[in-house]
């Protein structure tokens, strides 16, 4: 059951991409619907449950029998309880997250916030041990190094895996204009795929270019077998200021997936077919 949209914060041709690769396999989705009550009507395992639902457009409502409810709403901030209004640190009140600047510092100039608190940041523990460390560094070892919260690489694992690294394409064209980007994308087939003859044309891969900076990869995005080890090594090439022409020269291992990204040549905008017709 779905709220509002799939995978909030993600690229959302991705995530539709992911939730169609779902669809197929069996996975029903039951779209602009929220749970409003869960009845018990016979204990065990796996019992029974009955889930009455109420649609997000409209007065609509439909019940359904399970034996199995997971709920996966998110999670809130517990900052409400801990002092901070003592001092005047402020919060999001609707969610419990507290407001920083780029050095991680809260509006009471004493108090820093690193981790999954922070409003507008990524939910990792990677992210908040990384933040750590170099707050630490400038706190009291002289740095001025600071946390990278854009090009920070992620894998949501999903039956099939989306990787990804940078902007989404929605937030990219919002932060530097759709006239100044290049999309390059494709589908791919893995060779584990093609002796069993899988979904030829299901795994995708894309990467977001500024035009206006080189054609420097500001996002690339991945969806296929293995998509987390493939976007990590990408992550330190994006770091390192990574150009669709090193990309280009770069040359690719055969048969890999990764080596999709060595040979991309269609755009978006020139609205040619990217299906493919062998690994």
């Amino acid at each position: 059951m779905v709220r509002s949209i799939l995978l909030r914060g993600f690229d959302q041709e991705m995530a539709e991409r992911v939730g169609a690769y779902m669809e197929t396999h069996g996975v029903k989705f039951i779209r602009k619907f929220v749970p409003v009550q869960v009845e018990q009507l016979e204990q065990g395992m796996p019992g029974r449950l009955k889930v009455t639902a109420k649609s997000t457009e409209g007065p609509e409502t439909l019940e359904e029998e399970y034996n199995t409810v997971l709920i996966a709403i998110g999670r809130d901030a517990c900052t409400r309880n801990i002092g901070l209004q003592t001092i005047g640190v402020k919060i999001n009140e609707k969610n419990g997250k507290v407001p920083v600047n780029d050095e991680e510092q809260t509006n009471v100039p004493y108090v820093y916030a690193i981790g999954d608190i922070l409003e507008g940041k990524l939910e990792l523990t990677p992210v908040a041990i990384q933040a750590g460390r170099l707050l630490a560094q400038r706190l009291y070892g002289g740095s001025s190094r600071k946390c990278d919260y854009i090009n920070v690489p992620t894998t949501v694992f999903t039956p099939l895996e989306y990787g990804c690294c940078g902007y989404p394409e929605e937030r990219a064209i919002d932060e530097f204009g759709k006239q100044n980007l290049e999309v390059y994308h494709t589908l791919f087939w893995p060779l584990e795929w093609t002796v069993p003859g899988r979904d030829n044309n299901t795994c995708y891969a894309k990467i977001i270019c500024n035009k206006q900076d080189n054609n420097r990869v500001i996002g690339l995005h991945v969806l296929g077998p293995n998509a987390g080890e493939v976007t990590q090594g990408f992550a330190a090439a994006i770091k390192c200021g990574l150009t669709k022409e090193l990309l280009d020269e770069t040359i690719g291992i055969h048969p890999t997936c990764a080596e999709v990204f060595t040979t991309m040549d269609i755009t978006k905008s020139s609205g040619q077919d990217i299906t493919q017709k062998g690994c």
